[in-house]
């Protein structure tokens, strides 16, 4: 007989009883924090280099309430990829509703998008090496899980808006 069935019949009933007053509050206290206040998530792949490693930093995703209105251009979200609901990424916000975003600014014909309202533009910190809004388009807002605020691993730090906001003017010439 194995050593846990030696402890029930030993313990008895008493015992599950308790295993089940613990795990259930438990499980509730987890699944609230994760849901509602932020949850831990590793980050793998050259898109974000060089902000995040490319070996896979451990993320603290924040999700308190009102983190929506919190976002700024230049901060870190996570989000469901449009093209495949099981993959998260993590990418940096560049432009909100109502912005103008250059598509590609390398290009000999740069193309201008406006990013329409409930959407969010993305793009990875290593622009020749990131699939992000210039594939995918204007994200929208139901998609982003939250904002990364520190990298708990492997060198833990916080996680600064990069923004870097450099005037300009749209021309069509």
């Amino acid at each position: 007989m194995s050593r846990l069935g030696q402890a029930f019949r030993q313990y008895g009933a008493s015992s599950a009883r308790m295993f089940l007053y613990c795990a259930i509050p438990s499980a509730c206290f987890i699944h609230t924090v994760f849901d509602y206040a932020g949850e831990i998530t590793p980050s793998y792949g050259p898109s974000m280099l060089p902000t995040l490693n490319m070996a896979g930093d451990i993320l603290m995703i924040e999700r308190l309430p009102g983190w929506r209105k919190r976002l700024r251009v230049g901060d870190l979200v996570a989000f469901t990829t449009p093209y495949d609901p099981g993959r998260r990424a993590v990418k940096r916000l560049l432009a909100e509703a109502g912005d103008t975003v250059c598509v590609d600014p390398k290009s000999k014909h740069p193309a201008f998008v406006q990013v329409p309202k409930g959407h969010v533009w993305l793009q990875g910190d290593n622009y020749n090496n990131s699939t992000d809004s210039r594939v995918y388009g204007p994200i929208p807002l139901g998609l982003l899980h939250g904002r990364v605020t520190w990298c708990v691993w492997p060198s833990p730090r916080r996680i600064p808006n990069g923004a870097e906001i450099l005037p300009g003017r749209f021309s069509d010439s």
